[in-house]
């Protein structure tokens, strides 16, 4: 099997890789910074500031990501990753000069409509970069890998930076992020140009997703999507209730219990290829969505525990502790079971025509699911209690995995067993 050296080995694919690394740093700190400004410029309402925020970002990607697909599918692909690059990189050089809510709310939807455009159009370009099936698994492997390093670096990095600049200067550091992702982009020698026809706009729009309804295992996969999306909605919204109030916690924790989440994805990502290669794409999938309803059950028995108010000894226990950081490790391995391989499933399902297409499809549907899942986490949080949206959350993501493995069913044996 192919090792990881084997595939930066790969010039094209090893810039590539540093451009996608590049780009999250810079990412990481414009999140960072846009929590700073949005509490500059509205104080104590900057949390519906930053809400809505995440909510026009879900929008971009679900609404943008299809259609710039069909749009752009006749540009060279250099030149579409350059450019959104550029875009994005215009929009934080903006950023530090924004004086009213507003102005933030349309530059964060034309930076993520660049970003809805870039990341399905690269990462239809890997699997052609890559042929080779092991060598794909590995990239992928090392895809999930550089997000969860992301998660727990960036925060890190900025915090560092905070020490000697202002938080302004952190958008600066994001536009060098996506300058420096153009380069490598720009040095790469990408494959050549995909097929010369163009189909009707109607069609290049609606062919993503027609392949996910015709396709068993992408149904499937739709359904994992709404089970990912369930947990990780639980851990990103609530994690600092749970730490704060549940656990009466400093605000260094809340890091550590997101930090042991990211933990238990890299150890997955890194361990991929190997549980791929002896399991198969499905059952690993099918195995990380069964985990997942158990370990928002977990979740909710632990919200459950007497509030620390009230003078009980178990929200202040150590082993309570422990037991919430092994829930939330769980949840986030059992989230990298399913997207680590996600993407093998989206390039047998597709060719080199309707591959922008189709991963557009998958980038679109899959945030879509959070349009749901982020308000029920923190309504049903915030009105009925963690415990309740834990369960509620855990309903979700077991009949998600129901789904999946009917749709699953329904394909008969494996593609990747077959050959």
């Amino acid at each position: 099997m192919a090792t990881m050296r084997d595939i930066l080995a790969n010039r094209v694919y090893a810039k590539l890789f540093g451009a996608q690394v590049i780009a999250l740093i810079g990412t990481g700190l414009l999140t960072v910074a846009l929590g700073l400004l949005a509490f500059d410029l509205a104080g104590g309402d900057a949390g519906i500031v930053l809400g809505t925020a995440l909510t026009i970002k879900m929008v971009a990607y679900v609404g943008v990501a299809p259609l710039s697909a069909a749009m752009t599918s006749h540009l060279p692909r250099k030149l579409l990753l350059v450019s959104s690059d550029a875009v994005r990189g215009t929009v934080a050089v903006s950023l530090p000069f924004v004086t009213e809510v507003w102005q933030i709310f349309v530059l964060i939807f034309v930076l993520q409509a660049a970003s809805a455009t870039f990341t399905p159009a690269f990462q239809a370009l890997i699997p052609e970069v890559l042929p080779d099936e092991g060598q794909y698994t590995r990239a992928l492997s090392l895809s999930r890998l550089a997000y969860d390093l992301e998660s727990l670096l960036s925060p890190v990095i900025a915090a560092a930076l905070l020490t000697v600049i202002s938080y302004h200067n952190l958008f600066l550091g994001t536009a060098f992020g996506f300058l420096g992702s153009a380069v490598l982009v720009l040095a790469a020698t990408l494959p050549g140009a995909r097929p010369h026809h163009v189909a009707p706009f109607v069609e290049r729009l609606t062919s993503g997703v027609g392949v996910f309804r015709r396709t068993p295992e992408l149904r499937a996969l739709a359904a994992l999507n709404l089970g990912v999306a369930a947990a990780t909605a639980m851990v990103l919204v609530n994690t600092v209730v749970l730490v704060q109030q549940q656990f009466s916690r400093p605000a260094v924790d809340v890091a550590v219990a997101l930090a042991c989440y990211g933990l238990g994805s890299m150890i997955v990502a890194l361990s991929a290829p190997r549980l791929i290669a002896r399991f198969l794409d499905r059952r690993v999938m099918l195995f990380g969505s069964a985990v997942l309803p158990v370990g928002l059950v977990l979740a909710a028995g632990v919200a459950a525990l007497p509030d620390p108010l009230a003078g009980s000894p178990l929200s202040h226990s150590p082993a309570a502790w422990a037991a919430a950081l092994g829930i939330w490790f769980l949840l986030g391995a059992a989230t990298s079971l399913i997207l680590t391989p996600s993407a093998r499933l989206l390039r047998r399902a597709s060719t080199t025509a309707n591959g922008p297409a189709v991963f557009a499809a998958q980038f679109s549907l899959s945030h879509a699911c959070f349009i749901l899942t982020y308000p029920l986490a923190g309504l049903i949080g915030a009105f009925a209690g963690l415990s309740v949206a834990a369960l509620a959350l855990a309903v979700v993501a077991a009949a998600a995995a129901w789904l999946a493995l009917r749709e699953f069913s329904s394909a008969g044996q494996p593609a990747e067993a077959r050959g």
